[in-house]
């Protein structure tokens, strides 16, 4: 009964650390728009940061799109599998010192996130400091 009890115990704290973790994959909405554009899976890096890959385009005709505007490595990749989201730290509630790219126009920033609720994440890019950027709010798919 005590080995019952324990291993209850451990899975729901396990439950809770992950429900308050980005770590899933999100439903990115563009913040002029309002429309839904992709699936983009966040998870934990063997260093301990967090980094995010589109794992799926939801923008009817866009699906086998590719970063025609992006530099080096990611010059006219897929942007379905394209990591654009990297190098991100938990910082107390936040997740900070990361980078985002924009796959439409190739443009790079800096990138923070923090989780509004359970289900809402809060995803920021800007240049040089962080009242000079927008931010985006996703929706978890899982």
């Amino acid at each position: 009964m005590k080995k019952l009890l324990t291993a209850s115990l451990v899975l729901f704290f396990g439950m809770l650390a992950y429900a308050q973790s980005p770590i899933g994959t999100w439903k990115t909405i563009d913040d002029k728009t309002g429309k839904e554009k992709s699936h983009v899976k966040i998870y934990e890096t063997k260093s301990g940061k967090l980094q995010g890959d589109v794992v799926k385009i939801l923008t009817p005709g866009k699906e086998n799109a590719k970063c025609t505007e992006c530099d080096g490595d990611n010059k006219n990749k897929a942007i379905k599998g394209m990591t654009i989201i990297w190098g991100l730290d938990k910082d107390g509630k936040e997740w900070t010192s990361g980078h985002i790219i924009d796959p439409n126009s190739g443009k790079q920033y800096k990138c923070s996130m923090k989780l509004k609720d359970d289900n809402t994440l809060e995803v920021r890019g800007y240049l040089g400091v962080s009242l000079l950027g927008r931010t985006q709010t996703w929706t978890r798919v899982d």
